[in-house]
């Protein structure tokens, strides 16, 4: 697993309480019962962590996926987050 998505999923299971066998890529952040407030706090969470520039709009809408939301954050990251090991 990637380190983007680690962190992602970690926060989505201690600071939202989501079940981990719900959280998949393809899972929508809708269907993972986050409402609008906890789905930008999501995204700032992710922003903090990665000193990234989320669009809270766009990038917390409901229908945005875990797949999406960690390739968003590993495009403006750059290669770097692709490689394991990388700052966490």
């Amino acid at each position: 697993m990637n380190p983007v998505r680690e962190h992602l999923v970690t926060l989505l299971v201690e600071k939202f309480d989501t079940p981990s066998e719900a959280i998949g890529d393809d899972a929508a952040l809708g269907a993972l019962d986050l409402d609008s407030l906890s789905r930008v706090e999501l995204v700032v969470s992710l922003q903090e962590h990665w000193g990234v520039d989320l669009d809270d709009d766009r990038d917390s809408a409901a229908d945005v996926t875990v797949g999406q939301l960690v390739d968003r954050v590993r495009t403006l990251l750059g290669d770097s987050a692709a490689q394991p090991g990388a700052p966490a």
